[in-house]
């Protein structure tokens, strides 16, 4: 299971919320901590989720306790289709040793002002996100990793945003307009099915035209076959 997966699973799942999207994120600026929450020193992964509820689920949870299980909500009815109408930005981190994540900062979606991808020309793994009460400074562990979080997070934000949308700036092209990674891997497979179609197609009328003259063939050998018979009859009489 990829750490993504198990994030997912292991933080977003029991809480019925869903995990839209996630990067690998480390510091520009390294930032000293001389104690960490969990009782000692240590390296640590850090990844920056978007995730989003159903408004059942919101209602469902503000009766139960912190720790209520997934089942729990789900026999309350809490589990719907429906689309989400709450979206946040968690920081999870997975420290050095353990296999498991913990959820540490929050910030509700309305809360973003302004995200940053520092350079709109080139591909970078750098950017700034800039909430009402925090400023980080991230750089993710690929160019492209960074790109599909943003285009994620761009749809999320037109999508369910009513009021008050943040701000893109320094972003490529790619990632606020229509050609998204998701819409060019569809496009990528339509175009491959169509040429995949194309050939078999083509070979088909090949094999169609091998079967012609093989058959015309045949027959011609057929007719060379009783036109020798004839002539050897006539010959021995």
């Amino acid at each position: 299971m990829s750490a993504k997966s198990a994030i997912s699973k292991e933080i977003f799942a029991p809480l019925d919320e869903r995990m839209l999207g996630a990067v690998q994120v480390k510091r520009r600026t390294k930032k000293k901590i001389p104690f960490l929450a969990t009782g000692g020193q240590g390296e640590y992964l850090t990844y920056i989720c978007l995730s989003a509820m159903d408004p059942e689920n919101l209602k469902t949870r503000k009766g139960l306790k912190r720790d209520s299980s997934s089942t729990e909500l789900r026999k309350s009815g809490g589990v719907t289709n429906k689309k989400p109408t709450q979206a946040s930005i968690t920081k999870v981190k997975q420290f050095e040793g353990s296999t498991s994540f913990v959820r540490r900062s929050q910030w509700m979606l309305e809360q973003l002002r302004q995200v940053n991808g520092i350079d709109p020309n080139r591909d970078s793994a750098e950017f700034d996100l800039l909430f009402e009460n925090a400023f980080d400074q991230w750089v993710a562990s690929t160019a492209s990793e960074k790109c599909t979080f943003f285009q994620i997070l761009h749809h999320t934000c037109q999508r369910y945003l009513t009021d008050r949308k943040p701000e893109f700036i320094n972003c490529q092209s790619k990632i606020m307009g229509g050609n998204s990674i998701l819409h060019s891997a569809a496009d990528s497979v339509t175009s491959a099915v169509q040429k995949a179609s194309q050939a078999l197609n083509e070979r088909g009328e090949r094999l169609g035209r091998a079967e012609e003259k093989t058959e015309d063939m045949k027959n011609s050998a057929q007719q060379f076959a009783e036109t020798a018979h004839k002539l050897a009859m006539k010959h021995k009489c």
